[in-house]
């Protein structure tokens, strides 16, 4: 609560006075003689605080003191009051005034004593009536509750807690009068609370380390980058106003103040010249926020960390460690690395400013050297793309330029150009022999007889500064026609040469050849020899197509026929034609008509012909400047023919395509196709009989059933049941009057029928059921007289030997005597139950 006071002394003399407070930090007296207070003061209970107050003449240097009793207010806040108007007719108005209350403000963080009363809120009303008061809103009545109360008689406001700004920044309220019945009595007038900042909160940085960079060599007043804090207190007020500042730089090189910040934003930017990634890479900064404007005295800081990457620029251009550099390379190799030239760039490694290129400005003037750049080790490799010889240049001269991908930073000035020489010596090796020219073609005639000189094919050695020998040899030759003079390189023929050769394409026919020096090691070379082979008439005609096919009685009776050659023309066409005169049937039944150069016509002198193969000679000549002549057979097959004049018969499936071991095949496939189906249904009825057979040898340990066979037939019991049942049990230790006369179904076996069964011992071991099952389905099956019903047949009848009769409920229910039924625990676990079931007596 602020308080304040007016103090004054007498004063005799006239001078100025002056004013001190003895021994209080709370409060201090201004010229005028008002006490202020310097901070929020929490009074005692009886609401007053002395103040020693002295007071000291300027002139006289006398001093008084005195005391000031300080007592605290609380504020009062009316209703709005009503007035009576007189309006125009006489009638008497009530008239509402209304004014803004100002909000009420209290400082957070109170460390008074509570509750402490804030303002007293009472009507004019309250003179002739009692009234209650009562506020509600958050705060008061809604969450958050019970943070301010209301005295309904006086009307006295309080809070009951300290408040926090940065909680909630004010409060809303509505306060309110009603008499003792409830009723209101005035209109609810609207609160507000104002919460006050107080310095509370320290200043936050967004991040604890702060990363930024700068380019080196940077000019003074660079930004760099900028830092941020929060503070939580009001920002409007000192509280929350955020000063900053460097505390430290480290390192403190070149200058221990290369950077400086703007206190408000929080700017850093460069304020010294002189950075240098390669002597310094990071500088580290400790910067200090603090509120209150930054007053050291009050104000609450905190600090962060800056770090400032320095940024490489290209301001060092790379540097040859050496003068000149030196290699070597065999002649004719390409790819091959010559020598390594290495540099030197401050730069950060594996940047641009860093990166190497390498050029050749002098020495290689048809470009036989390239130099690539290594991108890890920043190497220039010197390397031959282009095959150098030795006999023409034994040594190269090369001038290397070097400089970085990126150019040099502004203000960088270079005093030379980097640049290094390359002595590359080039070193002899055995060449290989070199026809020429390579291919060689020649032109010649076909039908050259062997031993016949053709050309000369040689090759000459490229080391023009060693003597040696040079051999011949054949390498690739198809058809073995020629031989190459080992010494003088002369080919000649060993066969005739043919152009309808399968080996000759288009006339041509190509031969490799080896030529191979004596030197350390040998070298060989190849070349090849293209013969041109020019026609000759060597091939006779011969009949096409070799075999056609014509009706018994052809409509019409006309065959085109041609003739095929394999020389060219003029060695081949226009043709002549004409039949052979024996044998003399062919010109009886035949006839042979030109008409063209290259067809000629083949007819019937008769009606019909009867269905056969035929073979007609005939006679053809070529036009060549020697013509040659040759007979050859034209194959006819007579055949009977459909409406549509093809033939139906087999020799025309034949000639279709469907050969006769084609027909052999799908004969055969088709047996084995019935075999696999007939194999499937021989394994499908195997199957039903076993199934069947394992229904029959079920383990008796594993079937409780044991007489009865027939369970799927349902009733209403065995008392419905018209069957027999007395074939279940032992014919012989049945007595007359137990037996039960019924009517036989006509699956069953008679009753008094002379059976082949085995006969069973008066006490069965345990182990030989499935025996007995066994013997029984085996005298079954040999039981000429049996009906179709296997399992009736196995099951109906279990033998005269034993003692333990029939276990149907029919017949143990009908039993003139007692039956002991032990016995069957010794069968297993199974049987033992239906022991005790029969055994049992009359439990």
């Amino acid at each position: 609560m602020s308080l304040s006071s007016t103090v004054s002394f007498m004063d005799c003399g006239g001078g100025k006075v002056w004013f001190n407070v003895g021994e209080s930090s709370d409060f201090r007296v201004s010229e005028d003689g008002v006490v202020l207070t310097l901070r929020r003061v929490s009074l005692a209970a009886q609401k007053k605080a002395m103040v020693v107050v002295y007071a000291q003449d300027l002139q006289s240097k006398q001093v008084k003191l005195d005391d000031a009793t300080l007592t605290q207010r609380v504020p009062v806040i009316l209703f709005p009051w009503h007035s009576v108007v007189v309006r125009g007719d006489g009638t008497l108005r009530r008239v509402k005034r209304d004014w803004v209350i100002p909000p009420i403000n209290v400082p957070e963080n109170s460390r008074g004593q509570f509750p402490e009363d804030l303002v007293r809120i009472r009507s004019d009303r309250d003179k002739n009536r009692m009234l209650r008061y009562s506020v509600t809103g958050p705060g008061a009545d809604q969450p958050p509750t019970g943070i301010f109360i209301i005295n309904p008689i006086s009307g006295q406001l309080s809070v009951t807690k300290p408040l926090d700004r940065e909680h909630i920044s004010n409060f809303h309220l509505r306060a309110h009068a009603v008499d003792l019945n409830g009723n209101q009595v005035e209109n609810p007038i609207d609160i507000v609370i104002n919460v006050i900042d107080q310095n509370d909160n320290r200043p936050e940085f967004t991040h604890t380390t702060f990363n930024g960079s700068v380019p080196e060599g940077s000019k003074p007043g660079s930004f760099v980058m900028t830092v941020t804090a929060v503070d939580k207190d009001d920002p409007k007020t000192a509280n929350g106003m955020l000063r900053y500042k460097i505390l430290s730089q480290n390192p403190q090189s070149p200058s221990s103040n290369m950077f400086t910040i703007n206190n408000k934003t929080g700017d850093i930017i460069t304020v010294a010249a002189g950075l240098d990634r390669e002597k310094v890479t990071q500088y580290t900064l400790i910067i200090q926020a603090t509120d209150m404007e930054g007053n050291p005295t009050y104000g609450l800081s905190n600090t962060a960390t800056t770090v400032i990457r320095i940024t490489d620029v290209n301001d060092n251009p790379p540097e040859f460690t050496t003068d000149t550099f030196f290699g070597e390379v065999h002649e004719n190799r390409v790819n091959v690395i010559v020598a390594n030239l290495t540099v030197t760039d401050k730069d950060q490694p594996h940047t641009p400013a860093w990166s190497t290129v390498y050029r050749i400005i002098a020495g290689d003037p048809t470009g036989r050297f390239s130099i690539p750049t290594d991108p890890t080790t920043n190497e220039g490799l010197l390397t031959v793309v282009k095959p150098v010889d030795f006999e023409l240049t034994r040594s190269f001269m090369l001038t290397v330029e070097a400089e970085n991908e990126v150019p040099l930073a502004r203000g960088i000035h270079l005093l030379r150009q980097s640049t290094a020489t390359v002595s590359v010596r080039i070193l002899d090796i055995n060449e290989s022999p070199e026809f020429s020219p390579n291919p060689k073609s020649i032109k010649l005639e076909e039908g050259l007889p062997a031993g016949s000189l053709l050309t000369t094919f040689t090759a000459q050695d490229p080391d023009r500064f060693m003597r040696q020998t040079v051999r011949y040899s054949k390498m690739y030759d198809p058809a073995n026609w020629l031989e190459i003079d080992p010494v003088n390189g002369r080919i000649s023929t060993i066969a005739i040469l043919d152009r309808e050769s399968p080996y000759v394409k288009n006339n041509l026919y190509n031969v490799t050849f080896m030529a191979s020096d004596n030197g350390i090691p040998p070298a060989s070379g190849t070349g090849t020899l293209q013969m041109y082979l020019l026609d000759i008439n060597d091939n006779a005609p011969h009949v096409f197509p070799p075999e056609v096919e014509m009706c018994e009685r052809p409509d019409p009776n006309a065959i085109n026929i041609t003739a095929s050659d394999p020389d060219l023309n003029p060695n081949a066409g226009p043709f002549a034609f004409e039949l052979a005169n024996r044998p003399s049937d062919i010109r009886r039944n035949w006839t042979l008509s030109r008409i063209n150069g290259e067809y000629a016509q083949l007819r019937l002198r008769i009606s019909s012909l009867a269905s056969g193969i035929y073979e007609v000679p005939v006679m053809i000549t070529d036009s060549g400047n020697l013509p040659m002549s040759n007979t050859s057979y034209l194959r006819v097959k007579v055949c009977q023919c459909d409406h549509h004049g093809d033939c139906v018969d087999m020799e025309r499936i034949i000639a279709a395509g469907l050969g006769t071991g084609a027909i052999i095949a799908i004969l055969i496939c088709i047996i084995i196709l019935l075999v696999l189906v007939l194999l499937f249904v021989m394994w499908m009825k195997r199957r039903d009989k076993e199934r069947q057979a394992k229904q029959l040898l079920i383990d008796p340990e594993d079937d409780v059933r044991d007489n009865i066979l027939k369970y799927d037939e349902e009733g209403g019991g065995e008392e419905d049941q018209d069957y027999d049942l007395s074939q279940l049990q032992q014919p012989d230790a049945l007595e007359p009057e137990c037996v039960k006369v019924g009517i036989r179904r006509l699956d069953e076996r008679p009753l008094h029928y002379d059976h082949q069964y085995p006969l069973r011992s008066a006490a069965p071991h345990p182990g030989d059921i499935g025996d007995f099952i066994h013997e029984g389905l085996k005298a079954a099956d040999n039981d000429p007289t049996a009906p179709p019903y296997d399992s009736l047949l196995v099951f109906d009848y279990e033998g005269s030997g034993s003692t333990a009769g029939s276990l149907s409920s029919l017949h143990s229910s009908s039993s003139c005597g007692d039956q002991d039924y032990d016995y069957l625990g010794d069968w297993g676990p199974r049987f033992r139950k239906l022991a005790d079931l029969y055994g049992g007596g009359d439990d």
